[in-house]
């Protein structure tokens, strides 16, 4: 089968294309055959420094997200699966390729009325999306600050929280992307790239109830004070590299809650289950915005590291 390798740490040209060994399902799995590969920063973050959750020995082939059709099983598991089109974790590797033996618990199957590629944009972002919307607990007319909006998760952060009542302010990087927030329902996008970013925040809505933390930095501190006494900090990323340099002793003498999200298990399932039933009713459309055939994944990750990116970004392996 065709695969992306990685044999040293380094930059996006450390992605070299290649073939391996088709896979078989062992007791407990099945076999996916894969058409999309989900890209998500992490990634990039493991490709450069071997950081990450999802440690691996070299040399190793990359990914830890797909969707496709289930075209074998295990000797234990039940063959009415073959032909299934799911989306799946890889357990931290081997996704991308044209093959994947994953844990069949670990299947989500593809709702009917929702595309494959979309679900595939759903698995790691929608149910981060849904998760983090619940941590915040948002109230009818709050208001909302969304960090790097544009992005995968960002996206659809602006989508559920307009759904759910509260005043969206989505900031995100650069003209081109800020034009693509009022569509997906922020009442107010900024540019924080521009050094009064903040300023126009507070001389449109004055300061803000909740913050979507996902790039921690200096991003994250100049969100936070924004927040007004009784104001939540929900953080769930660091692309800056640094998570929020907020205290809990300083964030206690302003009133202000730090969240940071710990779900079980069972809870990143039911939040998946639940992106992807939003996303087939209609109601969270993923933002897919760039998309590279599987040899090209050293592309992929110079774009998204480059910041070029908006929305998801997507492996088409078929």
């Amino acid at each position: 089968m065709r695969a992306v390798w990685l044999r040293e740490f380094g930059g996006p040209e450390k992605l070299e294309p290649g073939t391996a060994p088709d896979p078989a399902p062992g007791p407990g799995q099945v076999l996916v055959e894969v058409a999309h590969a989900n890209l998500t920063f992490v990634e990039t973050m493991f490709r450069a420094t071997g950081f990450g959750p999802n440690r691996g020995s070299l040399p190793v082939i990359p990914g830890n997200g797909v969707g496709g059709v289930v075209r074998a099983v295990g000797p234990d598991v039940d063959p009415a699966l073959v032909g299934r089109r799911v989306v799946t974790g890889t357990g931290g590797s081997g996704g991308y390729a044209e093959l994947v033996a994953v844990d069949h618990e670990a299947l989500h199957p593809v709702p009917d009325g929702l595309a494959l590629d979309r679900a595939v944009a759903l698995l790691a972002d929608g149910r981060t999306a849904v998760m983090l919307i619940e941590t915040a607990g948002l109230r009818t007319g709050e208001r909302v600050l969304v960090e790097a909006a544009a992005g995968g998760v960002g996206s659809l952060l602006v989508q559920l929280a307009a759904r759910a009542g509260t005043r969206v302010v989505a900031a995100a990087g650069g003209a081109r992307k800020t034009a693509l927030l009022p569509a997906l329902g922020a009442h107010l996008a900024v540019d924080y790239t521009e050094p009064d970013w903040s300023d126009r925040v507070r001389a449109a809505v004055g300061g803000v109830d909740v913050v979507l933390d996902g790039v921690g930095g200096t991003l994250a501190r100049t969100a936070y004070e924004l927040l007004d006494p009784g104001g939540r900090l929900v953080s769930f990323g660091l692309a800056s590299g640094d998570w929020a340099a907020v205290t809990p002793d300083e964030a206690r003498a302003r009133g202000v809650t730090l969240l940071r999200p710990a779900p079980t298990p069972a809870q990143l399932r039911a939040y998946t289950r639940q992106a992807l039933a939003d996303g087939a009713a209609g109601r969270l459309r993923p933002l897919i915005g760039q998309r590279f055939p599987l040899e090209r994944a050293a592309d992929a990750h110079a774009a998204i590291e480059a910041r070029a990116t908006v929305g998801k970004t997507l492996l088409d392996v078929r």
